[in-house]
């Protein structure tokens, strides 16, 4: 069969089971609102959890970042390092409490080099269930023995580490801080107890947590600062600057001796272009933003508290999240297409996840809150949510087409 023919039938399959993806086309970043294919919408679909995509110091930071040059030209070790990018890194080191930071192009290629430069053959990675794909493609990539884990399971984990220990080699624990899909946070200090006993190394991805959690003394540094988790609790630490900071681009976090290691042997660092100054420096001030007003941090708390008591007042099946991320749990593919296609009809957009992102059986609306959010347009989603999943049926039924 030719490749056309090949990529025609795969595509027409997909169409068929209601799994085909379309583009939409924004003309700016949401702010919260956004104008989509030419319609002005309410947009709960963003990662942009502290509303600095737009924050007009961020703006104006990444207008003067591109003085220094429209790209980096070259790789970091050829001659893409600028000084602004050295800035950022101390300033994320700084936010996490750790003693160095590396940027990369993308936490993708952050998660994907990583695990590759540190693990291998005769290794073992043990990863929750739920990982994001970053993970789960590095942990395939690293050609350790990948083993798996029920989601948020220590018990499970702690035979899988068992596993890993009869086998020999070192073991990586690969963990979402904060899962993007479900929006609860994984067991951290339970985690990394095993981790110490099993003398395994853990990872955090703080993708959807950096920036909105922490401790008293590091308030933006994520989840595992906000579980209290020290530097040797969760020596590797990812986390990316596309989400609560605005941006794009990752960063891992650690000692020394770990960031000096993966500019050796990453290669999703070594061979790729630096991050283009002007995001740099569009980063650098998002996170100055973030720790000078933590009052957008208490924002966010508000609408997530505001949009979860008006989904319990009206029964909606949302699932276990105090976090931005709030899956409204529906189960049926069709039932999530016809109700987020009812919302945009309405004004609002909302991220409607099927399989293979979830699991067969637990496809979703994935509602993200923002602290730029009012509280009118929580109000009026949560209006449009009754009205579009009484006329899809799925008020009496999402909840028991979910899995536990």
């Amino acid at each position: 069969m030719t490749l056309r023919a090949t990529l025609q039938a795969r595509l027409a399959e997909r169409r068929e089971r209601g799994l085909y993806r379309q583009l939409k086309t924004l003309e700016a970043a949401p702010s919260p609102t956004a104008v989509v294919d030419g319609r002005s919408m309410v947009a709960f679909s963003s990662n942009d959890y502290l509303g600095l995509a737009c924050h007009p110091q961020v703006i104006a930071a990444q207008q003067e970042g591109a003085r220094l040059g429209a790209g980096a030209t070259a790789s970091h070790l050829v001659n893409g390092h600028l000084q602004i990018h050295e800035a950022l890194q101390e300033e994320i080191a700084a936010a996490t409490g750790r003693e160095a930071a590396l940027v990369f192009s993308s936490g993708y290629a952050a998660n994907m080099g990583t695990i590759c430069a540190l693990i291998g053959r005769g290794d073992s990675i043990v990863s929750d269930k739920l990982n994001h794909a970053s993970l789960i493609d590095g942990a395939r990539l690293s050609r350790a023995e990948s083993l798996r884990f029920a989601h948020s399971d220590t018990a499970a984990l702690a035979r899988q580490l068992q596993r890993a220990r009869n086998t020999g080699g070192n073991t990586l624990v690969a963990v979402d801080g904060v899962y993007s899909m479900d929006g609860d946070c994984a067991p951290l200090a339970e985690i990394a107890g095993l981790c110490r006993e099993h003398d395994a190394w853990l990872m955090v991805d703080e993708a959807h947590g950096f920036g909105l959690m922490g401790s008293e003394k590091l308030p933006v540094a994520g989840s595992a600062a906000a579980m209290g988790l020290t530097g040797e609790d969760a020596p590797i630490l990812m986390g990316t600057l596309g989400k609560a900071a605005g941006n794009a681009g990752a960063f891992v976090a650690g000692s020394r001796e770990l960031i000096d290691y993966l500019v050796q042997f990453a290669r999703t660092y070594i061979y790729t272009t630096g991050m283009p100054p002007a995001v740099a420096s569009g980063a650098l001030a998002a996170l100055q933003v973030m720790q000078r007003e933590p009052e957008r941090q208490q924002r966010l708390r508000n609408n997530i508290d505001r949009f979860r008591r008006g989904a319990a007042e009206r029964g909606l099946p949302l699932g276990d999240s105090t976090s931005p991320i709030q899956p409204l749990l529906l189960g049926c593919d069709q039932t999530v297409m016809r109700v987020a296609a009812e919302l945009a009809t309405q004004g609002f957009l909302v991220g409607a996840i099927r399989p293979p992102t979830v699991p067969v059986g637990t496809a979703r609306l994935r509602i993200t809150l923002s602290a730029a959010h009012d509280p009118a347009q929580i109000t009026a989603l949560l209006a449009a949510l009754d009205s579009a999943l009484e006329d899809a049926g799925a008020l009496s039924t999402g909840s028991s087409e979910v899995r536990p």
